[in-house]
């Protein structure tokens, strides 16, 4: 027991620190609403609020060096017309950030390089399929412009945000509300946690469920599953004394977990964040006033317990800042986004040392903004590790490029110059608008063939959900 009690980690004394006053972000009406979610989303560029709005749904999105007092004036993305539940910004392009809402709609927002300057309602494009308000919405994390989401109807759905179309629909393999939807590192699989205490892993292109543990935790309250980068799941939940917990699962043998934790007795739902690179997991529980750190490594115990970050003020939510937009010269290996009652205060995680050289063993190459894929080859089969870059000199964010879609109908399906993104192959473009039909009449003719294509699509996958309703239902007479 002892060696375990003094095992050595570079980890063991992170040191937390939450920022001064006048770098917080003050006077935001953090949102109200009962859902598990962030409701904060940071990159290197930006961070994003969902806050209180009257009739409709709105969230903030704030140049990361806007600290101090924020105007109530200040201009939201409001287009929604129920409240926001979850926001994610793209990984592969630092302007664009999706949001899914209880109006049963998703969004995908263009924000111009240096903020809003005024109010912002017109998205991008709008997905339209799920028939129960969007809980969860995350993007993939080595795909350009594939955008995953869970509603309240049970369903998952995957999205090439290039011509706003669902090319994948899982319906029938969730009962009950799902609580997390995870991608692994390259994308290529899906883990779940949902309201019957089941995980699943996904296999989303094959629409195939590879492995699920029922019970996972036996608490009622929610779950959380996320992916480790070797592959295994992380996951907290509540035991049958309301006891919270975290555990660790090998998808290969889901039977009995590698190792399960129990913690305290609060009701918030812990949301873990993980860093790949460093394969620390960070526990924020809502309700709660601290951070906790755990190490994941291949000796028992597994889940080592590092250290609590604490502070006086409970956290609404918590905005997690990817690898790239961190102060490397400050050895800083995480930094949160805290949402108290009316304020988002950084919190910045460091390893003290005393060399100012730059520490390769805190920094490996890690996820840049590059994508491996294009969506059609994403959707076609092929997978795509992240593209890691070194911090070595700092993260230089590169242009970005315009999310191209023409603002009409989702129904016109317009794929003309694909929606290419930051560091789109320039030839594939310049060919897309070489074949662009230059007369108006061909181009109205080839949306209404792609109207009615996208409506015999939908007329026959309901005709199969009514036979195989049809065929319960006979099931169940007998």
């Amino acid at each position: 027991m002892s060696r375990r009690v003094v095992r050595q980690s570079k980890f063991r004394h992170v040191f937390g620190q939450a920022a001064k006053n006048d770098q917080c972000y003050d006077d935001i009406r953090v949102s109200r609403v009962t859902w598990d979610s962030a409701f904060c989303a940071v990159n290197p560029k930006f961070v994003a609020i969902i806050v209180e709005a009257s009739g409709g749904g709105a969230f903030l999105v704030l140049p990361l060096q806007k600290a101090g007092r924020i105007d109530k004036s200040y201009p939201t993305v409001c287009g929604h017309t129920g409240p926001v539940l979850d926001i994610d910004w793209c990984p592969h392009n630092d302007q664009v950030i999706a949001s899914g809402s209880e109006d049963c709609t998703i969004m995908v927002w263009q924000i111009p390089e240096n903020g809003l300057v005024t109010s912002m309602s017109e998205p991008v494009v709008v997905l339209e399929g799920h028939s129960k308000r969007v809980g969860i919405i995350t993007w993939h994390p080595t795909a350009r412009n594939v955008l995953l989401s869970a509603g309240c109807d049970n369903m998952i759905m995957i999205w090439n945000v290039g011509t706003g179309e669902a090319l994948i629909t899982l319906e029938d393999m969730h009962p009950d509300v799902i609580f997390s939807a995870c991608w692994n590192r390259n994308g290529s699989l899906i883990c779940t946690a949902c309201k019957d205490k089941k995980i699943r892993v996904i296999d989303p292109r094959k629409e195939e469920l590879i492995a699920e543990k029922d019970k996972a935790h036996e608490g009622a309250r929610p779950m959380r599953a996320i992916f480790l980068a070797d592959g295994n799941i992380f996951t907290t939940g509540f035991s049958r004394m309301s006891e919270r917990q975290l555990a660790l699962w090998n998808p290969q043998n889901m039977e009995e977990p590698i190792t399960v934790h129990e913690m305290d007795t609060s009701n918030g739902v812990l949301l873990p964040f993980y860093d790949p690179d460093t394969n620390v997991v960070y526990l924020c529980g809502k309700g709660d006033s601290s951070i906790r750190y755990f190490e994941i490594t291949e000796e028992a115990p597994f889940v080592h317990y590092l250290n609590t970050f604490t502070t006086k003020e409970p956290q609404r939510g918590m905005g997690y800042m990817p690898k790239r937009g961190l102060d490397v010269n400050k050895c800083e290996i995480a930094r949160f986004y805290k949402l108290q009652e009316r304020k988002c205060e950084p919190i910045i995680m460091t390893v003290p040392r005393k060399s100012d050289l730059f520490q390769d063993d805190l920094y490996p190459d890690t996820a840049g903004p590059d994508c491996a894929l294009e969506a059609e080859e994403w959707f076609e089969g092929k997978n795509g590790e992240p593209i890691l870059i070194s911090l070595k000199h700092g993260y230089i964010p590169g242009k970005n490029r315009d999310l191209k879609v023409v603002k009409k109908n989702v129904l016109d399906n317009k794929p003309k110059a694909g929606k290419n993104v930051e560091n789109a192959h320039p030839t594939k473009t310049a060919t897309h608008v070489a074949t662009a039909p230059s007369i108006k009449s061909e181009e109205k003719m080839d949306e209404v063939l792609k109207e009615i294509k996208s409506l015999r699509e939908l007329v026959s996958s309901q005709e199969k959900r009514i036979a195989k309703l049809e065929e319960q239902l006979s099931k169940m007479d007998i």
